[in-house]
């Protein structure tokens, strides 16, 4: 909060106004008294020009997910974003073909060294300068279920 407050050349009762709070309230946050909500944080942090972003460890941002209607079930649900989604699977991509039942319009791998291995070798198989002296990963068979 004070390197944002700095960056924004503000006092902590210039912030806490612009952004409609208690002053009080900056100076908590900055003794670590308070912890806000992601949506008062967000807040105060906007008024002062910035905003939030997740990480990761390499300190690259992650952009949200694209919601299109092709991630979206027969009832308007999205899919579990956790879950790489097939659609229209083929014989065999679906749990339940060994047992005979009717093919779903849409199925996921559920298994998640499955798909770990999946991502990896589609990673490497896409990002050919990044990864043009690494030995590919192994090549993924996927159980039948």
């Amino acid at each position: 909060m004070r390197a944002i407050r700095r960056r924004a050349d503000a006092s902590q009762r210039e912030l806490a106004r612009w952004a409609g709070v208690h002053h009080g309230t900056v100076g908590r946050i900055e003794a670590g008294v308070l912890t806000p909500s992601i949506a008062l944080l967000r807040r105060i942090i906007a008024v002062a020009g910035f905003q939030l972003a997740v990480v990761d460890g390499s300190g690259r941002v992650l952009t949200p997910m694209r919601d299109s209607d092709d991630t979206r079930d027969g009832a308007g649900r999205r899919y579990p974003s956790h879950l790489d989604t097939i659609l229209d699977p083929e014989p065999g991509e679906w749990w339940a073909d060994v047992y005979g039942l009717a093919r779903p319009p849409e199925t996921f791998y559920r298994n998640r060294a499955v798909r770990d291995a999946m991502r990896r070798r589609s990673q490497w198989e896409v990002r050919v300068a990044k990864y043009r002296n690494v030995p590919p990963p192994p090549r993924v068979v996927r159980p039948q279920w």
